[in-house]
């Protein structure tokens, strides 16, 4: 068992001790009244405030007990010498019983002094004595009668707290003694504890009542006194301390200061050469999270005591107005004033910005729905639907972000930021990239064979990236669970912000190469043609993306880095519409705007006029059914074939007759025409490529 372990059951066992002699079944609870007497009994004695005491009285008792089981050394001890006295007799004074008074009792160093006297029964008077005195270092000799009270031959001074009342039974069962624990078997009684003044000390006496081996009418009596001025009154609540203290401290007082409890803590005050038994020698300090409005946050105990006792009497409501601790602002720690700690949250800005991000959230799915209606429109369908809606769905959960991020941050809003933000970006730039990626593929094909990427083919690229995404976030969740933490602002307020940390870094690192893998596969389809300028404007939309985060980055870290909370929610409100409201707009707009038109189901006229078909465009498979060929679809680009051939053998046919022929004159604004300079080939596909596809 370890010495903690040891100390601990220590205190359990002296803790019973102390409730058992406290609801002892002739006393009954210790009463407050009788705690609140007994300080007021201490401090009028440390204050040498002693009225009657010393004057008319020679003592002066308390009416709470007083822990014992220290001294069960010095007990055992008189317990002893009064079982040899009842075999020796104390009818006579003699040398052996000096012997064992002196040898038995007074060599205890707690013992500070002891008496055994022999009365009869019959008539109460005084028959034999020794009394035992500690001076100094030596013990003394038995002392006079006279100069214990007594006279030889008359009644005993009952006065005395260690002597049992005349009316009491042969038990000792008097008011002046504490009844022993239950289940102990004492052979005699502790008294309460009180202040002597013949030895100017706290004492507390233990009396053993001597029954005559031989002659009936006579009974003895032992008592021993023991020093208790050494011990403290401690007034705080008990709590783990110093083990070497847990021997001085009374534990009868503890929690009987008079501090502020819910404001207030009581700190108990320990001093080698100060009065052990005083009240108030502890401070009311504030808790964590008050002040003091009068003091450096510390009461003196002593004036506690006085001002609740005022209180008491309804004399003055000092103990209220100067001893109470104030509250701190909200969010301070520890403050020594009002002001505030906490950065100020302007809700109705924010309710703003959330409103409209909401609001754009929810257009995503106006806008995915009027999709939905429109999807079999040339201008939809050329664009793969499905891509198109999880572009929106990604666009939509980046725009939720606002909301994640809008109330005072906690464990649970950090995780939906770092979700919603993270996952948001990567289904959006993912979808938009594995479109770019196709037209990339299609766009840089040389050879006759036409390369065809369906939507699935995509898809089976796009699962991987967000799993690796989803497990990433996950793992992140739960091993490491994103919290808020708090930061402060240029004005030393603090407010909650996400901890970020290496799961942030790393994540940061990912995102910037898959960026820069994004950029390159933009940049190599710049010259690539589409039908609806598509390709482009999704370049321009990842173009956008990229510089919006490392701008928004920049903004963070060297231009505000401890702005306010408001601010910076106003910046991710501003880099959330201008990545994701701008790509909506750069995806989505052109495509509204010419179903608005009535415009939806007609081709893109200068696309095919650069020679751009149906068949190449972001899809890379035109028109074309994953499921079904699409015959209408087929007929479209063997026209478009068909339309080239001729046009090419008409022209080369025209070359070949009128070249380096000198019959033939070059007509004006002919295919040939000489202006002083070398001879300039028109294509005739300059104007046949400028029809409409029905007029071919």
């Amino acid at each position: 068992m370890g010495l903690t372990s040891f100390w601990k059951i220590r205190r359990l066992f002296v803790l019973v001790i102390l409730i058992s002699c406290v609801l002892s079944p002739g006393k009954g609870l210790v009463r407050k009244e009788d705690i609140e007497k007994s300080l007021l009994i201490i401090h009028d004695v440390s204050a040498r405030s002693l009225g009657s005491l010393c004057i008319t009285e020679q003592y002066k008792s308390l009416s709470v007990p007083l822990e014992t089981s220290r001294f069960d050394s010095a007990r055992q001890k008189a317990d002893l010498a009064a079982t040899l006295l009842q075999d020796l007799g104390v009818a006579h004074h003699n040398g052996l019983q000096d012997a064992i008074t002196k040898n038995l009792l007074v060599t205890d160093k707690s013992v500070l002094s002891a008496r055994v006297l022999a009365i009869n029964v019959t008539t109460g008077n005084l028959i034999n004595y020794a009394w035992w005195q500690k001076q100094g270092l030596e013990l003394g000799g038995p002392r006079k009668l006279s100069e214990v009270g007594m006279d030889l031959g008359h009644r005993p001074n009952t006065d005395f707290p260690w002597f049992e009342d005349a009316d009491s039974s042969p038990g000792l069962r008097s008011p002046k003694f504490v009844q022993s624990p239950p289940n102990v078997s004492f052979k005699g009684w502790w008294t309460y504890p009180y202040y002597s003044c013949i030895a100017r000390k706290w004492l507390i006496s233990y009396s053993v009542p001597i029954p005559p081996p031989l002659r009936r009418g006579l009974k003895g009596f032992l008592s021993l006194d023991v020093d208790v001025s050494h011990l403290e009154v401690n007034q705080c609540e008990g709590q783990e301390r110093d083990k070497d203290r847990l021997g001085v401290e009374i534990i009868i007082f503890h929690g009987t200061h008079k501090c502020h409890n819910r404001t207030s803590q009581c700190g108990y005050e320990s001093h080698s050469n100060s009065i052990g038994w005083s009240r108030g020698k502890y401070l009311c300090s504030c808790r964590p999270g008050y002040y003091s409005l009068h003091q450096n946050a510390q009461f003196n105990g002593t004036l506690v005591e006085v001002a609740w006792e005022e209180k008491v009497e309804n004399m003055s409501d000092a103990w209220d107005r100067m001893f109470r601790c104030v509250k701190c602002a909200p969010g301070c720690h520890n403050c020594t004033d009002g002001s505030p700690c906490l950065a100020t949250y302007h809700w109705p800005f924010r309710i703003t910005l959330l409103v409209v991000s909401v609001s754009c959230a929810f257009f995503t799915l106006i806008l995915n729905i009027y999709m939905f209606k429109h999807r079999k429109l040339k201008v939809f369908k050329v664009a793969s639907p499905i891509f198109l809606s999880i572009t929106l769905f990604g666009c939509a959960t980046m725009y939720l972000e606002m909301a994640a991020i809008f109330p005072v941050l906690d464990l649970y809003s950090c995780i939906a930021t770092k979700w919603s933000r993270h996952l948001g970006f990567c289904i959006t730039y993912t979808a938009l990239l594995m479109k770019t990626w196709r037209v990339s593929l299609t766009y840089r094909v040389k050879s006759a064979h036409k390369v065809k990427l369906t939507d699935k083919q995509l898809l089976q690229w796009m699962v991987p990236i967000l799993l690796v995404m989803l497990i990433y976030l996950g793992t992140w969740t739960l091993s490491d669970t994103p919290t808020a933490e708090d930061i402060v602002d240029n004005e030393e307020l603090r407010f909650k912000q996400c901890v970020y940390n290496w799961w942030d870094h790393s994540l940061a690192i990912g995102e910037v190469l898959f960026l820069a893998w994004g950029i390159r596969v933009c940049y190599n389809v710049r010259n690539a043609e589409s039908l609806y300028n598509e390709a482009r404007l999704i370049s321009y939309a990842i173009y956008n993306i990229a510089i919006v985060n490392i701008l928004m980055i920049a903004f963070h870290l060297f231009i505000f880095p401890r702005a306010g909370p408001d601010i910076k929610y106003l910046l991710g409100f501003i880099r959330t519409q201008l990545s994701t409201s701008t790509t909506m707009a750069l995806v989505f707009g052109p495509k509204v705007i010419r179903v608005l038109r009535g415009q939806g189901d007609q081709w893109d006229n200068r696309a095919r006029s650069r020679g751009v078909t149906a068949s190449f465009s972001l899809n890379g498979i035109g028109l074309v059914s994953e499921e079904l060929p699409d015959l209408y679809q087929e007929n479209e680009e063997l026209k478009e074939e068909i339309q080239k051939l001729a046009a090419q053998i008409e022209f080369m046919k025209i070359v070949h007759m009128e070249m380096n022929n000198r019959h033939v004159k070059p007509k004006s604004g002919g295919y040939f025409t000489t202006l002083n300079a070398p001879n300039v080939v028109h294509s005739p596909l300059t104007k046949t490529s400028c029809k409409q596809p029905e007029e071919l």
